[in-house]
């Protein structure tokens, strides 16, 4: 009878799982189809042609600075993903390793800045990067995002999680604070910073807002704020070269997603075993 029930259980959660695949898949499959169909037919509503093509894909390749957009997000998301994962890294190892006074409090308040909007700190960051001539550059989108609250509380999570004996074998070897970082932290919480690396990256990648208020020109100017300057000027009604170039910017967050998913499992698997 309790296994009767149990299943029956399973069967709803299972049905319910695959309602909300379908609903969150449905946007994302109609876009990518509707990339390969000519613009005429999208503006009359059709949702299928016989004149299936890479035309859309060709056109935003060659007629739109797509991939100097795509060039650009990945210099910025690559640079803040490296910062963060030093910094971030470096000051959970403080907060975890090293004694000073007022290290609790320091890191309450670090933890504090998560519950402050990122809407809240636009005026005061902008202001900040305008007086340091940063406007329209790589760096006023990588410096201010250099380290994260979150990054650091994730890291300090793992960091606690390290045997205290691993720490005094260390001391008695000998072993520096920044030798004990390398050698031994670092590789111990592999995961937790594959996990800050992928986060990392896809939150600058996924930026709207603050690249929107502070890039000005296509050298500089990343693929989300790229897109919504497509819809401008002779492309604004070409929807099928709007399509592809949105799929085309997609590609690169599924491959993070798709390998960060990797390593996480095979972490688990490692963990398992152990």
């Amino acid at each position: 009878m309790e296994n009767q029930v149990a299943k029956q259980n399973h069967f709803w959660q299972y049905l319910i799982l695959i309602l909300l695949t379908i609903f969150i898949l449905i946007p994302f499959v109609l876009g990518f189809w509707t990339s390969f169909l000519p613009t005429a037919e999208i503006s009359k509503g059709a949702l299928w042609s016989s004149h299936l093509s890479f035309d859309n894909y060709r056109a935003a390749i060659t007629q739109t600075p797509i991939l100097r957009y795509l060039f650009n997000s990945l210099v910025i998301s690559v640079l803040t993903m490296l910062a963060q994962l030093v910094f971030c890294s470096m000051s959970a190892y403080a907060f975890v390793f090293l004694k000073f006074k007022g290290r609790d409090l320091l890191f309450y308040v670090v933890l504090a800045t998560m519950m402050l909007p990122f809407e809240a700190e636009v005026i005061p960051n902008f202001a900040t990067v305008r007086s340091l001539n940063l406007l329209n550059h790589y760096a006023v989108m990588v410096v201010p995002f250099l380290t994260s609250a979150f990054g650091i509380f994730m890291l300090r999570q793992a960091f606690l999680q390290l045997p205290e004996e691993l720490k005094e074998a260390a001391d008695v070897e000998g072993l520096s604070h920044w030798q004990f970082y390398g050698r031994v932290v670092l590789p111990y919480a592999k995961i937790s910073l594959l996990t800050l690396a992928a986060y990392s990256f896809l939150a600058s990648w996924n930026q709207y807002l603050w690249p929107m208020l502070t890039t000005f020109s296509d050298d500089f100017r990343p693929v989300q704020d790229g897109l919504r300057q497509l819809q401008s000027q002779e492309s604004f009604n070409n929807w099928g070269m709007i399509q592809a170039s949105a799929a085309i910017v997609v590609i690169p967050t599924l491959i993070v997603l798709f390998f960060g998913q990797h390593y996480f499992k095979s972490g688990l698997n490692e963990g398992a075993v152990k």
